[in-house]
């Protein structure tokens, strides 16, 4: 998954977050619809900051599914 925070940039679009949790852009989308993902909705993008990202990794190891992604 993720192999460190550091290197993210501070906003991510679906491309980034695909690429930085090993995941397809149809389950970054995914993702990024689930009503417990903190979505950032600007214009017609969808985004998270890195700040939330990390906060929503470490809260949800355990009630995440990657399967379903």
């Amino acid at each position: 998954m993720i192999s460190s925070f550091e290197n993210l940039p501070s906003v991510l679009d679906v491309k980034d977050l695909a690429k930085c949790l090993h995941i397809s852009r149809s389950g970054a989308y995914q993702l990024l619809h689930q009503e417990d993902f903190p979505t950032l909705h600007i214009a017609r993008r969808l985004l998270v900051t890195k700040d939330n990202l990390i906060k929503w990794v470490r809260r949800t190891p355990t009630r995440f599914s990657w399967r379903t992604l």
